[in-house]
């Protein structure tokens, strides 16, 4: 049965006439009587005794209504929750991170977004590069704060929508005792020669070859760390030297220096702010998704 001539007739009944009913709904008489005659054609069967003060419903008539106020119910808690949601009184958000941004700008987002809306549940996932991008895509997440090559031609993923937060470029960690610690930066070509140290990642080593590759060489790795923080303890010790994301160095050891790559021109990531091409985000993910942008933007990452 139509739900919307249902609750007309439950109007009918409360108002005890088809007048009063029509002035309640800002209907006309007639638009009211054609709605409660289409839903006995329905029911197949009266659903309303016409009575010269008014009209009472028929047996069927209470059975309906019954009914009706219940869809009513439930259609006026649906609402209610819905203003909850947009007011963001409630509800879940679950957000995707990756590792460096978990360990700098991160918690200033998340307090900023607690103190704001207190009644959402937040839910962190953090995990590498293609792990973020299957929980997209299974939708076990609605935002994602990650990475992307910065790609001169501007091509990129087309499964998904991103925002950039800012560009992070790469610099080169070295052991204090090495020859080229005193400098302040260094051209690719130098590194010829150099043993490597990466973290684990096929997108991180992608960026290194790719960085070699326009220097015209290829790189020679050594060690696989499982973090840049890993990464750090085995440049301190002399195992390789290190391309690592300006990002990571929320906590630079002191046995090792920092230099800038100046020649080809520094690999560089660009953090983004993702989620499902052509889904419209929550009240909810898009205030974090401001809050994140605001953050990030502001956050300044250690100099090197």
């Amino acid at each position: 049965m139509d739900i919307r001539r249902m609750l007309v007739l439950v109007e009918v009944a409360r108002a005890g006439s088809l007048t009063a009913a029509a002035a309640n709904l800002s209907y006309t008489v007639s638009a009211v009587s054609q709605q409660v005659g289409q839903l006995e054609d329905e029911a197949g069967q009266p659903l309303i005794e016409r009575r010269p003060r008014g009209v009472t419903l028929t047996e069927a008539g209470h059975a309906v209504v019954r009914h009706a106020e219940k869809i009513e119910r439930i259609v006026s808690a649906a609402h209610e929750e819905l203003r909850d949601l947009a007011g963001l009184n409630t509800g879940t958000l679950r957000l995707g991170t990756i590792p460096t941004v978990t360990e700098s700008f991160l918690p200033t987002a998340i307090s900023a977004f607690r103190d704001r809306h207190p009644g959402v549940d937040l839910r962190i996932h953090s995990a590498q590069l293609s792990g973020l991008d299957h929980l997209l895509e299974s939708r076990e997440i609605e935002l994602a704060i990650t990475w992307e090559r910065d790609r001169p031609d501007g091509t990129g993923d087309t499964g998904r929508s991103t925002e950039l937060i800012f560009r992070d470029p790469n610099v080169l960690l070295v052991p204090s005792s090495h020859h080229l610690a005193g400098r302040p930066s260094v051209r690719m070509e130098e590194l010829r020669q150099e043993p490597w140290i990466i973290r684990t990642s096929p997108s991180v080593l992608a960026l290194l070859q790719a960085a070699c590759e326009a220097a015209g060489f290829d790189p020679i790795v050594t060690f696989e760390a499982r973090s840049y923080q890993e990464a750090q303890a085995m440049v301190a010790v002399g195992m390789g030297i290190a391309l690592v994301p300006q990002l990571s160095l929320y906590r630079l050891r002191g046995d090792i220096r920092v230099l800038t790559i100046v020649s080809p021109g520094p690999p560089t990531r660009r953090i983004v702010l993702a989620h499902r091409r052509g889904e419209r985000l929550t009240p909810a993910g898009a205030a974090m998704g401001k809050i994140l942008m605001e953050t990030g933007r502001a956050w300044k990452p250690a100099q090197p």
